[in-house]
């Protein structure tokens, strides 16, 4: 009975993928989900963030896959960074990932903010990731001190 109601539900309302405004003119997803009176759950929505990071991961590792040699700081910028602006927007940072790639982690930090990101679009988050970049730095001087023992 189950199949029979999903079937003639997804008959009746359609399934689409993106929103859009129902007849009612209220924003509408999936199988007619009226999401100005429903919304979604918590579940739902870490289920979606769950597929999310996912695609991340996989945009990430199709167009820069020197990402997964960086320090776990490093690779949360670049998947906050992407997730937040997309792949075509991270991979415009050019000269911050040249930096990266480079292992000149305050550099990068600095250069993250000589951006949009930082001076207009979410400067705090801008500022975040580039203290995280800046760790990395930090991290990294301290394990060559420590291998000079």
């Amino acid at each position: 009975m189950e199949d029979q109601i999903k079937e003639m539900l997804i008959r009746h309302e359609g399934l689409v993928c993106n929103p859009y405004k129902c007849s009612a003119d209220k924003l509408t997803i999936g199988v007619g989900r009226n999401l100005d009176a429903n919304g979604i759950s918590e579940e739902e929505a870490l289920y979606l963030l769950d597929n999310d990071i996912k695609r991340v991961h996989e945009e990430l590792d199709k167009s820069w896959g020197v990402w997964r040699a960086f320090p776990v700081q490093a690779r949360l910028v670049c998947i906050d960074c992407c997730f937040q602006m997309g792949i075509t927007g991270w991979m415009n940072f050019r000269r911050t990932r040249a930096l990266m790639e480079m292992g000149c982690w305050l550099e990068s930090s600095e250069e993250i903010l000589d951006s949009k990101y930082y001076k207009t679009d979410t400067p705090n988050r801008a500022l975040y990731n580039s203290r995280q970049l800046a760790l990395c730095h930090q991290k990294a001087m301290s394990n060559k001190i420590k291998r000079s023992d």
